[in-house]
């Protein structure tokens, strides 16, 4: 017997998150824009996916010199993306409070965002996104001869269409993310689209539901009780 309780990731609260802080954190007047970028959680994607991220905001900054970049780092790779950002030419705000983490998603105009878990946690923000991902060419190989889904993030596989767009594999190039991304900077009424969009994935997935934890909480606790009835009539 299965028991369907939902994404943990759902059950993510932003009502606290405060994005005027995280504009005096990193000296951001009003009205200028913010652009996230999530390299991921794991040094695999950090090695394989930063750098198409980081000629991304090269592009967008040469154009764009007041749009400011921030990194919510994760704590696993934190030191690494501290590390490799504090070469570039330019300024970016590597932030591991979590609360600045969380006003920062709420702050963001745009985000460029690892797939992963990340990507349902900025939808619950508000953030319209872009979508880039790498992985090792070998098990990029295997996996398209068993993953068909066309869409690797969440609510777009909900949705059934690219409401955040993706670029996998040799699509995630520093060129291509720069490209969808300044299309939305450049567009409030597409974001507000986007956002929209997302909203409508999200309730699909089961946004606003019961907590996932509870619900699998209860449901463990629920098999243990007819166990136990079990049990103690075979006794």
């Amino acid at each position: 017997d299965t028991t369907f309780v939902g994404n943990p990731a759902l059950a993510k609260d932003f009502s606290k998150a405060d994005p005027a802080r995280l504009r005096q954190a990193i000296g951001a007047a009003d009205g200028e824009d913010i652009l996230l970028v999530l390299p991921g959680s794991r040094p695999a994607e950090i090695k394989l996916v930063l750098p198409a991220f980081e000629d991304a905001v090269k592009r967008l900054k040469d154009q764009r010199p007041r749009l400011h970049i921030v990194i919510p780092a994760a704590t696993t790779v934190a030191e690494a993306v501290a590390a490799q950002v504090a070469g570039w030419p330019y300024r970016a705000h590597v932030i591991t409070d979590e609360q600045l983490k969380d006003d920062a998603f709420v702050a963001a105009t745009v985000a460029l965002a690892c797939s992963g878990t990340v990507t349902t946690e900025l939808a619950l923000a508000g953030a319209p996104m872009v979508v880039g991902y790498r992985i090792g060419s070998m098990t990029y190989s295997v996996l398209k001869l068993v993953f068909k889904s066309p869409w690797i993030t969440l609510f777009n596989i909900a949705a059934k269409a690219f409401v955040a767009p993706e670029f996998v594999q040799d699509q995630c190039t520093g060129e291509r993310l720069a490209a969808a991304v300044a299309e939305r900077l450049d567009d409030p009424a597409l974001r507000a689209r986007q956002t929209q969009a997302q909203n409508e994935a999200l309730a699909k997935m089961g946004r606003g539901g019961p907590d996932p934890s509870e619900a699998a909480a209860e449901a463990i606790l629920k098999l243990l009780a007819e166990r136990t009835v079990t049990t103690a009539q075979e006794s």
